[in-house]
Formats: C-alpha cells, structure tokens, sequence
C-alpha cells in the first residue's frame, strides 16, 4: 500500500503562489498516473490535475494557465505549482495515485491532505 503524504500548503493572498509537495512510498512511482484533487468547504471532491507515467499532463480548465503539475520520478515526489491563486482555490488538496499509468480517471489511493486558504 502506498503512502501520500502532501506538504506545502498554507495561507496566501489572492495573486500570490504556492508549491505543493506530495512524497509518495512506493518505489514503483514512475509507473503511474498521478493527480490532484481538492475540496472547497461544502462542496464535493474536484479533480485539478493529473501526470502520466510519460510526463504528459492535464488540468481543469478552472486551473489551466494556473497551475503546472510536474514530477520528480527519482525522489518519488509529486508537484503541484499555483499561481495567480483566487479565493475560490481555497480548499484542501489531495494528492492520489492513479491505478495504472495512462488513465487520468482511476485512482486508487490518496494522501491525508493539506489545506490551502487564499484571502481577498
């Protein structure tokens, strides 16, 4: 079973950045998709991002232009960067591991979470 364990989160003012992290077990990491998600208070679970096993990426469209997800395959790490961050990005962030190495839409872990709070 793999362990996702995100960091980075934090309070931030609209228009600034931040950089979240998500340190995963598994050394067979490169093998597999993996995402981000997040969820706004009172509101459900929202897909943001995913990286596949071939660095190819795709993003909400709440986000494009917004955010950049990358990897680091030999320090098993996910990324997240945001960028322009608006109060409506305030939620709290998951990173998940996708179940197979080409497919955005099945994931079969995710980590605690963290949360990130933007202020007009």
């Amino acid at each position: 079973q793999v362990q996702l364990v995100e960091s980075g989160g934090g309070l931030v003012q609209a228009g600034g950045s931040l950089r979240l992290a998500c340190a995963a077990s598994r050394r067979t990491f490169s093998a597999y998709v993996m995402g981000w998600f997040r969820q706004a208070p009172g509101k459900g679970l929202e897909w943001v991002s995913g990286i596949n096993s071939g660095g190819v990426t795709k993003y909400a469209d709440s986000v494009k232009g917004r955010f950049t997800i990358s990897r680091d395959n030999a320090k098993n790490t996910l990324y997240l960067q945001m960028t322009s961050l608006k109060p409506e990005d305030t939620a709290v962030y998951y990173c998940a591991k996708g179940r197979s190495g080409t497919y955005y839409a099945d994931y079969d872990a995710r980590g605690q979470g963290i949360q990130v709070t933007v202020s007009s």
